[in-house]
């Protein structure tokens, strides 16, 4: 791989890194200010809300300037996230339990914010520092690291905050992102604007002719809309700290252990895609999430930690595959000078699967039960497949070695 791929991916590792510390941090401060499971998804809606209204005209601006110079701003936006956070640590005993709170959803929306334009601006980034014959592997190089960076960043996060508090893990995160910001600095291959081969009649053509592309196409639409719903519904990050809390009694180092979990699992996953040529179809796809529904129903069911984490494990490695499978098919098939509004459509559908997904697991926590919801998520994302997998001939015969060779 090219050194300065090596280097953007060095980026990416220290940001996703001291991202998930800080979510670690978020949630079990949230919850421990106010012991309340729907102010635990209010944090994924406060990040939604920006990563989400912003998605579109983000990849606007990428396709007009320089991507890389956008995602220098991404992680300057998320530095001042960690300072926030930083900053409700530091004067906590002069201030009340509010602006505590409002300090804290803040830092979550500096962080949904920042990545409104961090996805953009990686997928018109990546194919222009790699050959089109090497985007599966990058992608599952870049997945492998990422995914070491969501083992590494709750984990330490949780025993960090765990031993020595809120304070030390907050410096912590600004300092990464420091680093983070100092690789970027680093790349040397210029990256001027793309060229504009298509012109529309209005900056809101412009904006939308990415959603267009993507709804009017027979592959990408199902796959993104497999991953939103089954996510929506599938993901117990946001209830983690109660499960940590109050079902498997081990604190915030357990908390960080949780977290990271599904991370293991997708890392090992990883490192095996990026040997392999197989697992490149959509009935792969089809069957990881599948398996990733169950993984979670097993999650619900255990009261034993243990069992609990390997569970969360094989998750992220059902995750790992479809996640893989997706970014490839979306780098394929997305023209150059589009790259950066196509994924801004894919950012919206992770951020409604993922933040708006912590809203659902909040909602359903209060309305069902912590327990309740998180079956009722497992089930959901089980029936999705099999919709989905119906309704879409074309997704159940993708197959990546011809859509690369296209």
């Amino acid at each position: 791989m090219p050194l300065d791929f090596k280097k953007l991916v060095s980026a990416r590792f220290f940001f996703t890194f001291a991202v998930q510390m800080q979510a670690v941090i978020l949630g079990w401060r949230i919850y421990d200010l106010l012991k309340d499971p729907l102010y635990l998804g209010f944090i994924g809606l406060t990040e939604a809300i920006p990563a989400i209204g912003f998605a579109l005209y983000a990849g606007y601006l990428v396709d007009r300037l320089r991507p890389l110079m956008v995602y220098r701003r991404v992680i300057y936006v998320s530095l001042l996230s960690g300072l926030v956070v930083l900053t409700e640590h530091l004067f906590a005993h002069d201030m009340n339990v509010s602006t505590q709170v409002g300090l804290l959803y803040f830092a979550a929306f500096l962080t949904g914010l920042a990545r409104a334009f961090s996805q953009p601006a990686i997928f018109a980034i990546v194919p222009r520092l790699v050959e089109r014959g090497l985007l599966m592997r990058a992608s599952a190089v870049s997945s492998s690291v990422m995914q070491v960076a969501r083992i590494g960043g709750p984990a330490v996060g949780g025993l960090i905050f765990g031993f020595w508090g809120p304070v030390a893990s907050s410096s912590i995160v600004c300092i990464l992102l420091v680093i983070a910001s100092v690789s970027l600095m680093l790349i040397r291959k210029d990256l001027p604007a793309p060229e504009q081969t298509v012109q529309h009649a209005s900056i809101k053509d412009e904006l939308l002719s990415g959603g267009k592309f993507v709804f009017k196409h027979p592959i990408l639409l199902p796959a993104l809309s497999l991953d939103m719903i089954s996510v929506l519904f599938g993901g117990v990050t946001a209830l983690l700290p109660i499960f940590a809390n109050e079902i498997l009694f081990v604190g915030p180092k357990g908390l960080g252990i949780l977290r990271a979990a599904p991370a293991i699992g997708a890392t090992m996953m990883s490192l095996y895609l990026s040997r392999t040529n197989g697992m490149r179809t959509g009935r792969w796809l089809l069957s990881a999430v599948t398996g990733f529904g169950f993984c979670i129903l097993v999650f619900g069911l255990s009261t034993n930690f243990y069992l609990s984490v390997a569970a969360l494990a094989l998750s992220g490695s059902f995750d790992s595959i479809s996640m893989v499978i997706r970014s490839a098919a979306v780098q394929l098939s997305s023209p150059d000078h589009m790259r950066g509004k196509i994924s801004a459509v894919n950012s919206i559908f992770i951020g409604s699967s993922n933040e708006i997904g912590e809203l659902e697991s909040g909602v359903a926590a209060k309305l069902l039960g912590t327990v309740p919801a998180v079956y009722f998520g497992g089930i959901m994302c089980i029936l999705t497949v099999g919709l989905i997998g119906y309704l879409s001939p074309s997704l159940r015969k993708l197959d990546l070695e011809k859509l690369q060779a296209t």
